[in-house]
């Protein structure tokens, strides 16, 4: 298959010199920016799995009923917190 090639990007001088400065030994500017749009593609497509997966998750508590509204979990959270915190403080008495 041939390879093909992304639009060139047009930064500021003092970026590209920055940019320049982080490469390592024998990389090159373009394995540089081929493997920050790899990362990053990588990243987005598990950013989308992960919403996607929130949403299934979402949809199968509301249609069993088992789930707890935000607001509820997190006085819990916090009453627990607020106990530990009180039996913490009374064992350093």
């Amino acid at each position: 298959m041939k390879t093909t090639t992304l639009p060139s990007v047009r930064v500021q001088p003092e970026f590209r010199a920055e940019v320049e400065a982080m490469l390592h030994d024998s990389e090159t500017l373009s394995e540089f920016v081929a493997s920050s749009v790899r990362e990053n593609v990588q990243r987005r497509r598990h950013q989308q799995e992960f919403i996607r997966r929130g949403i299934a998750s979402l949809e199968s508590a509301k249609l069993s009923g088992a789930y707890v509204d935000a607001e509820v979990l997190i006085a819990r959270l916090a009453h627990k917190l607020e106990q530990a915190r009180a039996k913490q403080s009374a064992a350093a008495r």
